[in-house]
């Protein structure tokens, strides 16, 4: 967690803050091969040189950024879930639970479909 520690403690709300490493903590025991990088001011985490999903936080939210291929994938997911969501951007309130399942999803279709990508984004 050290390499996201610097982020987390610029996290004001403790409850924010809280939530925050409890997704970064459940990713980094599910997944122990990913990268934990800090690119953007924005942690994220990526597979041979290659981004797999990043993070960001507002007053409201939790953002999380997997690629737009990879919301279309899920997208009904997102709406089951009830989350807000863009083009590139997925928004967890604060109040609301995370979605584990949807996230794993994400994730796993990201390394899968990215196994031989050579590039850190897609083309």
């Amino acid at each position: 967690m050290e390499v996201f520690a610097e982020f987390l403690a610029g996290i004001d709300d403790p409850l924010h803050r809280e939530k925050t490493e409890e997704v970064f903590t459940w990713i980094m025991t599910k997944y122990p091969k990913l990268k934990r990088e800090i690119k953007w001011n924005q942690p994220m985490f990526t597979d041979h040189g290659t981004f797999i999903i990043g993070f960001s936080i507002s007053k409201k939210h939790l953002s999380i950024a997997p690629e737009s291929i990879t919301i279309t994938h899920v997208e009904n997911d997102i709406v089951k879930a009830g989350y807000d969501y863009t083009k590139e951007l997925i928004r967890i309130p604060w109040k609301d639970p995370v979605d584990y399942p949807l996230l794993e999803k994400m994730i796993d279709f990201n390394i899968r479909d990215k196994e031989d990508c050579s590039t850190f984004w897609r083309r």
